[in-house]
């Protein structure tokens, strides 16, 4: 079993990622968890729950499944999700070794038993940097976490990765789909914030992904508005 309408939203720090979140349709039935403890950039709707320890992500889960009327559960941010559960579970354990097994297997369990369970859409964040690759020499740009998770790769468990970019309203002129849409503030502030679905020959070592067909090469940049992808992957399993 597996939840076709899951996405990730990875990107570096201020390039738009919870923004993107504000055009969801039916606010008042997302269910948004707040691992970042802060404000969202903007009025939302949401039913918002501030996360402060990382079970509280599988019991979101669980009750949601009985609330007919939300249809979106989002994480804001795994990143800080797992930072959380080092805080809370590894820091003063005092088996380390045990505690960082358990760190992995926590973001196990929750993608195999509860998001790929989850009869919702489910929207995940993450914050990206560059690591040096050192048997390969080259530098990739991935969501960092910490031990044999990182190993493994939290896009991994993705099938659809798009990362959140603020990119010149020069480079995007050769791209062009009813997806992408240009403002005249956009214009005169010369770049704007998007969302790139699929890799070029510049981001060649980055980790963004989708279903063969998802999305055509006109669409490699558009609007970032997460509702824009799943429309797309509604119509897509349809």
């Amino acid at each position: 079993m597996a939840n076709d309408n899951l996405v990730l939203i990875c990107g570096k720090s201020s390039t738009g990622k919870s923004a993107s979140l504000m055009n969801i349709k039916d606010p008042k039935g997302v269910l948004y968890l707040n691992c970042e403890n802060k404000k969202l950039p903007f009025k939302s709707g949401f039913e918002e729950f501030m996360i402060t320890d990382p079970l509280q992500v599988y019991e979101a889960f669980t009750e949601a499944e009985n609330m007919p009327h939300v249809h979106t559960i989002i994480i804001d941010s795994a990143t800080y999700c797992m930072d959380i559960f080092e805080s809370v579970y590894v820091i003063n354990s005092v088996n380390t070794m045990k505690a960082w097994g358990d760190y992995a297997q926590f973001f196990k369990n929750l993608m195999s038993q509860y998001v790929a369970k989850s009869t919702k859409n489910v929207i995940f964040t993450a914050h990206t940097m560059d690591v040096m690759n050192e048997s390969e020499m080259i530098s990739e740009t991935l969501v960092k976490v910490k031990g044999s998770l990182m190993n493994q790769g939290v896009e991994s468990y993705f099938s659809t990765v798009i990362s959140s970019k603020k990119v010149p309203i020069k480079k995007l002129s050769t791209y062009g789909s009813d997806l992408l849409n240009i403002t005249e503030e956009e214009e005169m502030l010369g770049f704007k914030y998007c969302y790139q679905t699929k890799l070029t020959k510049e981001t060649v070592n980055e980790r963004m992904r989708s279903p063969l067909g998802l999305f055509t090469t006109k669409e490699t940049y558009i609007d970032n508005d997460v509702q824009n992808v799943l429309d797309k992957l509604h119509t897509y399993y349809a």
